[in-house]
Protein backbone atom coordinates (compact mmCIF):
# COMPACT_ATOMS: atom_id res chain seq x y z
CA UNK A 1 0.00 0.00 0.00
CA UNK A 2 1.23 3.17 -1.31
CA UNK A 3 1.48 5.41 2.01
CA UNK A 4 3.69 8.19 0.46
CA UNK A 5 0.75 11.01 1.47
CA UNK A 6 1.64 13.18 4.33
CA UNK A 7 0.24 11.38 7.17
CA UNK A 8 0.05 14.49 9.53
CA UNK A 9 -1.50 16.09 7.26
CA UNK A 10 -4.46 13.86 6.77
CA UNK A 11 -4.13 13.18 10.63
CA UNK A 12 -4.60 17.24 11.31
CA UNK A 13 -7.62 17.62 8.76
CA UNK A 14 -9.17 14.27 10.16
CA UNK A 15 -9.14 15.67 13.51
CA UNK A 16 -10.61 19.09 12.62
CA UNK A 17 -14.02 17.23 12.21
CA UNK A 18 -13.29 13.79 14.70
CA UNK A 19 -12.27 13.84 18.20
CA UNK A 20 -9.38 10.86 17.49
CA UNK A 21 -9.04 8.09 19.85
CA UNK A 22 -6.80 5.93 17.66
CA UNK A 23 -5.38 5.52 14.74
CA UNK A 24 -4.54 2.59 12.06
CA UNK A 25 -2.13 2.70 9.25
CA UNK A 26 -3.36 0.18 6.09
CA UNK A 27 -1.10 -2.30 4.72
CA UNK A 28 -1.17 -4.13 1.55
CA UNK A 29 -4.01 -6.47 2.98
CA UNK A 30 -6.09 -3.59 3.51
CA UNK A 31 -8.30 -1.62 1.77
CA UNK A 32 -7.67 1.85 3.78
CA UNK A 33 -4.74 4.23 3.76
CA UNK A 34 -5.60 5.08 7.00
CA UNK A 35 -8.04 3.97 9.99
CA UNK A 36 -9.59 6.73 12.44
CA UNK A 37 -11.69 5.71 15.60
CA UNK A 38 -13.36 8.48 18.04
CA UNK A 39 -16.72 10.70 17.63
CA UNK A 40 -17.36 13.29 15.56
CA UNK A 41 -17.39 16.99 16.76
CA UNK A 42 -20.21 18.23 14.68
CA UNK A 43 -23.29 17.06 12.90
CA UNK A 44 -22.47 13.69 10.12
CA UNK A 45 -23.24 15.05 7.26
CA UNK A 46 -21.65 18.48 7.45
CA UNK A 47 -18.44 17.07 8.73
CA UNK A 48 -18.29 14.57 5.46
CA UNK A 49 -18.61 17.22 3.05
CA UNK A 50 -15.73 19.34 5.16
CA UNK A 51 -13.35 16.65 5.01
CA UNK A 52 -14.07 15.16 1.10
CA UNK A 53 -13.49 18.49 0.58
CA UNK A 54 -10.38 19.19 2.35
CA UNK A 55 -9.13 15.59 0.57
CA UNK A 56 -9.97 16.34 -2.88
CA UNK A 57 -6.83 18.04 -3.82
CA UNK A 58 -4.97 14.83 -2.46
CA UNK A 59 -6.63 12.52 -4.17
CA UNK A 60 -8.53 11.01 -1.27
CA UNK A 61 -12.12 9.68 -0.05
CA UNK A 62 -13.06 9.47 3.11
CA UNK A 63 -15.29 6.90 4.19
CA UNK A 64 -17.94 7.11 7.62
CA UNK A 65 -18.59 3.98 9.23
CA UNK A 66 -19.21 2.91 12.47
CA UNK A 67 -17.39 0.87 15.04
CA UNK A 68 -20.10 -0.10 18.00
CA UNK A 69 -20.88 2.95 19.73
CA UNK A 70 -17.67 4.48 17.90
CA UNK A 71 -17.43 6.75 14.32
CA UNK A 72 -14.71 5.67 12.15
CA UNK A 73 -13.01 7.21 9.39
CA UNK A 74 -11.70 5.56 6.92
CA UNK A 75 -9.54 7.37 3.77
CA UNK A 76 -9.07 5.70 0.82
CA UNK A 77 -7.24 6.47 -2.70
CA UNK A 78 -9.75 8.87 -4.59
CA UNK A 79 -11.69 7.12 -7.46
CA UNK A 80 -11.20 8.27 -11.14
CA UNK A 81 -14.14 9.89 -12.91
CA UNK A 82 -16.21 7.29 -14.00
CA UNK A 83 -15.80 7.18 -17.79
CA UNK A 84 -19.22 8.48 -19.98
CA UNK A 85 -21.47 5.10 -21.38
CA UNK A 86 -22.12 5.94 -24.69
CA UNK A 87 -25.73 7.41 -25.31
CA UNK A 88 -26.27 5.58 -29.14
CA UNK A 89 -26.94 2.17 -26.85
CA UNK A 90 -29.33 3.74 -25.02
CA UNK A 91 -31.37 5.27 -27.91
CA UNK A 92 -30.98 1.87 -29.96
CA UNK A 93 -32.68 0.10 -27.51
CA UNK A 94 -35.30 2.45 -27.06
CA UNK A 95 -36.03 2.31 -30.27
CA UNK A 96 -35.99 -1.63 -30.34
CA UNK A 97 -38.19 -1.71 -26.92
CA UNK A 98 -40.74 0.73 -28.93
CA UNK A 99 -40.80 -1.63 -32.09
CA UNK A 100 -41.43 -4.21 -29.59
CA UNK A 101 -44.15 -3.21 -27.42
CA UNK A 102 -45.94 -1.69 -30.50
CA UNK A 103 -45.95 -5.26 -31.77
CA UNK A 104 -47.69 -6.07 -28.83
CA UNK A 105 -50.08 -3.79 -28.94
CA UNK A 106 -51.06 -4.10 -32.19
CA UNK A 107 -52.03 -7.77 -30.97
CA UNK A 108 -54.71 -6.27 -28.89
CA UNK A 109 -56.44 -5.08 -31.81
CA UNK A 110 -55.59 -7.19 -35.53
CA UNK A 111 -57.15 -9.90 -35.77
CA UNK A 112 -56.37 -11.11 -39.91
CA UNK A 113 -52.88 -11.34 -41.35
CA UNK A 114 -50.91 -8.06 -42.28
CA UNK A 115 -51.08 -6.33 -45.27
CA UNK A 116 -48.85 -8.16 -47.79
CA UNK A 117 -47.75 -4.19 -48.64
CA UNK A 118 -44.87 -4.03 -45.96
CA UNK A 119 -45.30 0.05 -45.68
CA UNK A 120 -48.89 -0.57 -44.98
CA UNK A 121 -48.18 -3.18 -42.39
CA UNK A 122 -46.07 -0.85 -40.60
CA UNK A 123 -49.13 1.61 -40.72
CA UNK A 124 -51.37 -1.16 -39.17
CA UNK A 125 -48.96 -2.01 -36.84
CA UNK A 126 -48.40 1.70 -35.35
CA UNK A 127 -51.76 2.27 -36.17
CA UNK A 128 -53.38 -0.77 -33.94
CA UNK A 129 -50.23 -0.50 -31.39
CA UNK A 130 -49.40 2.78 -30.18
CA UNK A 131 -51.60 3.59 -27.46
CA UNK A 132 -50.32 0.38 -25.72
CA UNK A 133 -46.75 1.55 -26.47
CA UNK A 134 -47.33 4.96 -25.77
CA UNK A 135 -49.17 4.42 -22.27
CA UNK A 136 -46.35 1.84 -21.16
CA UNK A 137 -43.42 3.48 -22.36
CA UNK A 138 -44.44 6.37 -20.53
CA UNK A 139 -44.85 4.24 -17.20
CA UNK A 140 -41.52 2.96 -17.38
CA UNK A 141 -39.95 5.99 -18.61
CA UNK A 142 -40.61 8.03 -16.15
CA UNK A 143 -39.58 5.36 -13.62
CA UNK A 144 -36.19 5.19 -14.85
CA UNK A 145 -36.15 8.66 -15.47
CA UNK A 146 -37.17 9.40 -11.99
CA UNK A 147 -33.79 7.78 -10.79
CA UNK A 148 -31.59 9.47 -13.68
CA UNK A 149 -32.95 13.02 -12.93
CA UNK A 150 -32.92 12.34 -8.98
CA UNK A 151 -29.26 10.92 -9.18
CA UNK A 152 -28.14 13.74 -11.11
CA UNK A 153 -29.36 16.60 -9.02
CA UNK A 154 -27.14 14.59 -6.01
CA UNK A 155 -24.43 14.82 -8.52
CA UNK A 156 -23.85 11.31 -8.85
CA UNK A 157 -22.90 9.77 -11.91
CA UNK A 158 -25.61 7.37 -13.46
CA UNK A 159 -26.50 6.15 -16.63
CA UNK A 160 -29.25 6.74 -19.08
CA UNK A 161 -31.82 4.34 -18.81
CA UNK A 162 -31.25 0.87 -20.85
CA UNK A 163 -34.27 -0.27 -22.05
CA UNK A 164 -35.00 -4.27 -22.51
CA UNK A 165 -36.55 -5.18 -25.89
CA UNK A 166 -38.65 -8.56 -25.63
CA UNK A 167 -40.46 -9.18 -28.83
CA UNK A 168 -43.17 -11.91 -29.33
CA UNK A 169 -43.68 -11.65 -25.55
CA UNK A 170 -47.28 -10.78 -23.93
CA UNK A 171 -45.25 -7.65 -22.50
CA UNK A 172 -42.59 -6.39 -25.30
CA UNK A 173 -40.01 -5.25 -22.68
CA UNK A 174 -38.35 -7.11 -19.54
CA UNK A 175 -38.10 -3.20 -18.65
CA UNK A 176 -35.64 -0.79 -17.95
CA UNK A 177 -32.58 0.07 -15.70
CA UNK A 178 -30.01 2.40 -14.78
CA UNK A 179 -26.30 2.08 -13.32
CA UNK A 180 -24.89 4.18 -10.53
CA UNK A 181 -21.25 4.62 -11.69
CA UNK A 182 -20.22 5.56 -8.23
CA UNK A 183 -21.74 5.07 -4.64
CA UNK A 184 -23.91 7.61 -3.27
CA UNK A 185 -22.57 9.99 -0.22
CA UNK A 186 -25.06 9.18 2.24
CA UNK A 187 -28.32 7.12 2.51
CA UNK A 188 -30.01 10.40 2.20
CA UNK A 189 -29.09 10.40 -1.57
CA UNK A 190 -29.70 6.21 -2.17
CA UNK A 191 -32.90 6.33 -1.02
CA UNK A 192 -34.04 9.93 -3.09
CA UNK A 193 -32.42 7.70 -6.01
CA UNK A 194 -33.90 4.73 -5.06
CA UNK A 195 -37.80 5.91 -4.51
CA UNK A 196 -37.85 8.29 -7.04
CA UNK A 197 -38.51 5.25 -10.01
CA UNK A 198 -41.23 3.78 -8.64
CA UNK A 199 -42.84 6.80 -7.45
CA UNK A 200 -42.67 8.37 -10.45
CA UNK A 201 -43.90 5.18 -12.62
CA UNK A 202 -46.72 4.52 -10.43
CA UNK A 203 -47.87 8.03 -10.72
CA UNK A 204 -48.16 7.19 -14.11
CA UNK A 205 -49.17 3.84 -14.33
CA UNK A 206 -52.62 4.69 -11.99
CA UNK A 207 -54.32 7.38 -14.20
CA UNK A 208 -53.04 4.81 -17.04
CA UNK A 209 -54.94 1.66 -15.87
CA UNK A 210 -57.70 3.77 -14.58
CA UNK A 211 -58.23 4.84 -18.16
CA UNK A 212 -57.64 1.82 -19.65
CA UNK A 213 -60.52 0.19 -17.62
CA UNK A 214 -63.07 2.69 -18.02
CA UNK A 215 -62.58 1.18 -21.87
CA UNK A 216 -62.56 -2.23 -21.00
CA UNK A 217 -65.69 -4.23 -21.02
CA UNK A 218 -66.42 -6.97 -18.91
CA UNK A 219 -67.10 -10.47 -19.89
CA UNK A 220 -68.06 -14.05 -18.77
CA UNK A 221 -65.01 -16.89 -18.31
CA UNK A 222 -65.51 -19.34 -20.97
CA UNK A 223 -62.41 -22.20 -22.60
CA UNK A 224 -64.21 -23.77 -25.39
CA UNK A 225 -62.35 -27.30 -26.78
CA UNK A 226 -58.57 -26.56 -27.35
CA UNK A 227 -58.71 -23.18 -25.78
CA UNK A 228 -56.55 -21.54 -23.34
CA UNK A 229 -57.30 -18.88 -20.93
CA UNK A 230 -54.59 -16.45 -19.02
CA UNK A 231 -55.69 -14.39 -16.18
CA UNK A 232 -53.73 -11.60 -15.30
CA UNK A 233 -52.86 -11.34 -11.12
CA UNK A 234 -54.55 -9.22 -8.87
CA UNK A 235 -52.51 -6.96 -6.59
CA UNK A 236 -54.56 -4.82 -3.47
CA UNK A 237 -54.63 -2.10 -5.97
CA UNK A 238 -55.27 -3.46 -8.83
CA UNK A 239 -58.30 -4.84 -6.96
CA UNK A 240 -59.79 -1.82 -5.95
CA UNK A 241 -59.14 -0.13 -9.14
CA UNK A 242 -61.23 -2.93 -10.97
CA UNK A 243 -63.97 -1.95 -8.44
CA UNK A 244 -63.93 1.51 -8.44
CA UNK A 245 -64.42 1.24 -12.04
CA UNK A 246 -66.80 -0.96 -12.23
CA UNK A 247 -67.94 -1.62 -9.12
CA UNK A 248 -67.48 -5.07 -8.08
CA UNK A 249 -64.45 -7.47 -6.88
CA UNK A 250 -63.21 -8.72 -10.33
CA UNK A 251 -63.01 -11.75 -11.76
CA UNK A 252 -65.94 -12.54 -10.01
CA UNK A 253 -66.84 -16.05 -9.85
CA UNK A 254 -69.68 -17.68 -10.22
CA UNK A 255 -70.41 -19.11 -7.48
CA UNK A 256 -68.21 -18.98 -3.67
CA UNK A 257 -68.68 -22.86 -3.52
CA UNK A 258 -69.48 -22.51 0.29
CA UNK A 259 -67.03 -20.65 1.24
CA UNK A 260 -67.20 -16.62 2.45
CA UNK A 261 -66.78 -13.96 0.25
CA UNK A 262 -63.34 -13.29 2.96
CA UNK A 263 -62.15 -16.39 2.44
CA UNK A 264 -62.62 -17.39 -1.27
CA UNK A 265 -60.84 -14.08 -2.11
CA UNK A 266 -57.64 -14.54 0.41
CA UNK A 267 -57.50 -17.76 -1.29
CA UNK A 268 -57.27 -16.47 -4.82
CA UNK A 269 -55.63 -13.75 -4.44
CA UNK A 270 -52.38 -15.93 -2.83
CA UNK A 271 -52.80 -18.68 -5.32
CA UNK A 272 -54.58 -17.28 -8.42
CA UNK A 273 -56.95 -20.86 -7.78
CA UNK A 274 -59.83 -21.75 -9.02
CA UNK A 275 -59.87 -19.99 -12.04
CA UNK A 276 -63.24 -18.51 -11.33
CA UNK A 277 -64.75 -20.33 -15.23
CA UNK A 278 -68.78 -18.70 -15.66
CA UNK A 279 -67.54 -15.78 -13.51
CA UNK A 280 -67.11 -12.50 -14.75
CA UNK A 281 -64.17 -10.68 -15.59
CA UNK A 282 -62.71 -7.58 -17.38
CA UNK A 283 -61.58 -7.79 -21.20
CA UNK A 284 -58.29 -5.77 -21.06
CA UNK A 285 -58.10 -2.82 -22.89
CA UNK A 286 -54.22 -2.88 -24.38
CA UNK A 287 -54.42 0.55 -22.31
CA UNK A 288 -55.25 -0.94 -18.92
CA UNK A 289 -53.02 -3.82 -19.91
CA UNK A 290 -49.97 -1.20 -20.11
CA UNK A 291 -51.45 0.32 -16.38
CA UNK A 292 -51.39 -3.45 -15.04
CA UNK A 293 -47.81 -4.00 -16.09
CA UNK A 294 -47.01 -0.70 -14.46
CA UNK A 295 -48.34 -2.34 -11.09
CA UNK A 296 -46.25 -5.14 -11.71
CA UNK A 297 -43.24 -3.77 -12.39
CA UNK A 298 -43.58 -1.33 -9.42
CA UNK A 299 -43.57 -4.13 -6.93
CA UNK A 300 -41.22 -6.11 -8.93
CA UNK A 301 -38.55 -2.91 -8.33
CA UNK A 302 -40.07 -2.54 -4.95
CA UNK A 303 -38.67 -6.40 -3.85
CA UNK A 304 -37.51 -5.98 -0.55
CA UNK A 305 -33.47 -7.09 -1.01
CA UNK A 306 -30.52 -6.62 -2.62
CA UNK A 307 -29.52 -3.98 -5.94
CA UNK A 308 -33.40 -3.63 -5.84
CA UNK A 309 -34.97 -0.73 -5.14
CA UNK A 310 -36.73 -2.11 -2.51
CA UNK A 311 -33.11 -3.57 -1.12
CA UNK A 312 -32.03 0.10 -1.22
CA UNK A 313 -35.32 1.32 0.77
CA UNK A 314 -34.72 -1.53 3.27
CA UNK A 315 -31.22 -0.72 3.67
CA UNK A 316 -31.46 2.65 4.76
CA UNK A 317 -34.23 1.73 7.27
CA UNK A 318 -33.14 -0.51 9.03
CA UNK A 319 -29.39 -0.74 8.42
CA UNK A 320 -27.13 -3.06 6.27
CA UNK A 321 -27.20 -6.07 9.44
CA UNK A 322 -30.91 -5.74 9.54
CA UNK A 323 -31.57 -5.94 5.78
CA UNK A 324 -29.51 -8.84 5.24
CA UNK A 325 -30.97 -10.67 7.95
CA UNK A 326 -34.43 -10.32 6.66
CA UNK A 327 -33.19 -11.65 3.35
CA UNK A 328 -33.53 -15.34 4.15
CA UNK A 329 -37.37 -14.39 4.89
CA UNK A 330 -37.62 -12.76 1.25
CA UNK A 331 -36.34 -15.28 -0.34
CA UNK A 332 -38.55 -18.16 1.19
CA UNK A 333 -41.85 -16.20 0.43
CA UNK A 334 -40.66 -15.76 -2.80
CA UNK A 335 -39.84 -19.50 -3.36
CA UNK A 336 -43.02 -21.02 -1.23
CA UNK A 337 -45.17 -18.48 -4.07
CA UNK A 338 -43.26 -20.24 -6.24
CA UNK A 339 -45.35 -22.93 -5.64
CA UNK A 340 -48.34 -20.87 -7.56
CA UNK A 341 -46.51 -18.90 -10.35
CA UNK A 342 -43.11 -20.84 -11.14
CA UNK A 343 -41.33 -17.55 -11.80
CA UNK A 344 -41.13 -16.36 -8.25
CA UNK A 345 -38.25 -19.19 -8.06
CA UNK A 346 -36.33 -17.54 -11.22
CA UNK A 347 -36.53 -14.48 -9.21
CA UNK A 348 -35.26 -16.32 -5.82
CA UNK A 349 -32.41 -17.41 -7.82
CA UNK A 350 -31.61 -14.41 -9.10
CA UNK A 351 -31.55 -12.25 -5.74
CA UNK A 352 -29.80 -15.51 -4.18
CA UNK A 353 -26.55 -15.19 -6.80
CA UNK A 354 -26.91 -11.39 -7.54
CA UNK A 355 -28.35 -9.51 -5.27
CA UNK A 356 -27.29 -10.25 -1.69
CA UNK A 357 -25.08 -7.03 -1.85
CA UNK A 358 -26.30 -3.69 -1.05
CA UNK A 359 -25.12 -0.55 -2.13
CA UNK A 360 -22.13 0.96 0.29
CA UNK A 361 -23.18 4.43 0.89
CA UNK A 362 -19.56 6.71 1.27
CA UNK A 363 -21.22 7.74 4.41
CA UNK A 364 -22.93 5.32 6.45
CA UNK A 365 -22.83 7.43 9.89
CA UNK A 366 -25.76 10.36 8.56
CA UNK A 367 -29.02 9.17 9.53
CA UNK A 368 -32.01 9.73 7.45
CA UNK A 369 -34.03 12.55 8.29
CA UNK A 370 -37.65 12.02 9.73
CA UNK A 371 -39.15 12.84 6.24
CA UNK A 372 -37.27 10.35 4.63
CA UNK A 373 -38.07 7.96 6.62
CA UNK A 374 -41.76 8.96 6.22
CA UNK A 375 -40.90 8.15 2.69
CA UNK A 376 -39.07 4.63 2.95
CA UNK A 377 -42.51 3.63 4.80
CA UNK A 378 -44.77 4.42 2.35
CA UNK A 379 -42.57 3.34 -0.45
CA UNK A 380 -42.96 -0.51 1.73
CA UNK A 381 -47.06 0.38 1.60
CA UNK A 382 -46.53 0.61 -2.41
CA UNK A 383 -44.78 -2.41 -2.56
CA UNK A 384 -47.64 -4.61 -0.58
CA UNK A 385 -50.48 -2.67 -2.54
CA UNK A 386 -48.96 -3.49 -5.71
CA UNK A 387 -47.55 -7.11 -5.19
CA UNK A 388 -49.07 -9.65 -7.26
CA UNK A 389 -48.83 -13.00 -5.38
CA UNK A 390 -49.41 -15.18 -9.23
CA UNK A 391 -49.06 -12.61 -11.68
CA UNK A 392 -50.38 -15.07 -14.14
CA UNK A 393 -52.76 -17.80 -14.31
CA UNK A 394 -53.26 -20.08 -17.19
CA UNK A 395 -55.91 -22.88 -18.05
CA UNK A 396 -56.19 -25.42 -20.76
Amino acid sequence: MDLTYNNELIDALVARVLSIQDITLGTDKTPYLARYRGLLRQDSEKSYDQLAGWLKPYNLTPLFRWDEDRHVVLIIPGKPKPNPSNPMVNLVLAILTILSVLLVGATFNIQTALPSDPFQAVLTIISNGWPFAVSLMAILGCHEFGHYLVGRHHGVHVTLPYFIPMPFSQIGTMGAFINMKEPPKNRKILLDIGIAGPLSGLVVAIPVLLIGLSLSQTTRLQVGPGQMIQLEGNSILYLLSKFAVFGQMLPSPATYAGLSPVLYWLRYFFTGSPIPLGGLDVNLHQVAWAGWIGLLVTAMNLIPAGQLDGGHVLYVLLGRKKARNLLPFVLGALVLLGIFWMGWWLWAALIFLLGRSYAEPLDQITPLDNRRKVLAVIALIVFLLTFSPVPFTALM
